[in-house]
């Protein structure tokens, strides 16, 4: 049985059923893994578990219907503290966490909140969401509290990756590394949902979904396959049209409208299948089997044959690819952010290269 209905992390519940039966349960974790696992669900549910009205907390096992379970999900439980990154912000901004702001009053603040004893719970559980995006000053601005946690609080921050955080914050939050879903548990999950109605499809999307539900969910666009077409077909070609793939790929994410997240959406994706397809092209080209789709693996084949790329200049290629995608969502200009990456990536290929070295030849007196 699935606990609380959230599949595929068994091994972190019995974690923290162990912890709890132990009394050794800390004052500090630090999520990590993938978008769309279950990251949030997960802090939610154990946040019910700990405030629970009507179950021992070592149980793990909320109710479901006490007040208390109730108001948590609701998130209006006045021990249950929640803070995200805002839409449209690069950061999540520093009022949030202790006020000091005219739009954040410090009575609202999560610092100041988690400090107070609890109001009528055993604890007082408080949730960042989307921690990768504290920058120097908010994270910070925890220190104090992480060095000196309130007593019977539990304060848990969620995020992609244990290295983007501070050194101090790794060092006193205990690591909770969440893996990524099954592929049949990722299909099952689109369809027990309602998010596809197709099986083949739901299958299809959860093989390239990374084990991230939401991610098999932005890959059910149809506008986006076809532009990932367009775009494997424009990497394998030696040389590379840098000109033509911006122009593609600024089109393809202008065409998502005027909104900032679903541009960032779609510009994220885009750069993934580019990153995807120079990890794909370094196995390559190191004689390893190429991993992917039958189209995925057409273009990567062509691309070992035109010597554009070497197994050096491949992952770099790539590299670039994954420092592209960490200036998604800080608020880069996205025409500037894909023009300034695509000519890095002209300059890296071997034509390029070579017809640089040609030019500089024939430029000698």
């Amino acid at each position: 049985m699935p606990w609380l209905k959230l599949e595929g992390h068994d091994d972190v519940v019995a974690r923290f059923r162990n912890a709890l039966a132990q009394g050794r349960l800390a004052s500090t974790f630090l999520f990590v893994g993938p978008e769309g696992i279950g990251k949030r669900s997960f802090a939610l549910r154990l946040a019910q578990s700990l405030l629970c009205e009507t179950r021992d907390e070592k149980l793990l096992d909320p109710c479901g219907q006490c007040p208390a379970c109730v108001q948590v999900l609701a998130g209006t439980h006045p021990d249950f503290l929640f803070v995200a990154r805002p839409p449209g912000k690069s950061f999540i901004p520093l009022g949030l966490l202790k006020g000091d702001e005219p739009d954040y009053p410090i009575s609202h603040s999560l610092l100041f909140n988690l400090a107070l004893r609890p109001f009528r719970g055993r604890r007082k559980v408080a949730v960042i969401d989307d921690a990768d995006y504290l920058n120097l000053e908010g994270a910070n601005c925890l220190l104090k509290t992480l060095e000196e946690p309130p007593p019977h609080s539990v304060l848990i921050l969620i995020g992609a990756s244990a290295d983007r955080q501070l050194p101090t914050i790794r060092s006193r939050a205990q690591i909770v590394r969440f893996r990524p879903l099954a592929e049949p548990l990722v299909a099952k999950l689109l369809m027990e949902q309602h998010l596809l109605s197709d099986s083949a499809q739901a299958e299809h999307l959860a093989a390239f979904s990374g084990g991230s539900l939401s991610r098999a969910v932005e890959l059910s666009d149809p506008q986006l396959w076809t532009f990932r077409g367009a775009l494997l077909s424009n990497l394998a070609q030696s040389p590379l049209h840098s000109i033509t793939m911006a122009q593609t790929l600024l089109k393809f994410v202008d065409e998502a409208g005027k909104e900032a997240p679903p541009r960032r959406a779609r510009l994220r994706l885009a750069i993934g299948f580019v990153a995807e397809f120079f990890r794909q092209l370094v196995r390559g080209l190191t004689g390893l089997a190429i991993e992917g789709d039958v189209e995925l693996t057409a273009a990567v084949s062509r691309a070992v044959q035109s010597a554009a790329w070497d197994i050096e200049t491949a992952a770099e290629a790539a590299q670039r690819s994954l420092e592209a995608l960490t200036h998604v969502d800080r608020n880069a200009n996205q025409h500037t952010l894909v023009e300034a990456w695509l000519d890095d990536l002209l300059l890296l290929s071997r034509h390029d290269r070579d017809s640089t070295a040609q030019n500089a030849i024939s430029a000698r007196p």
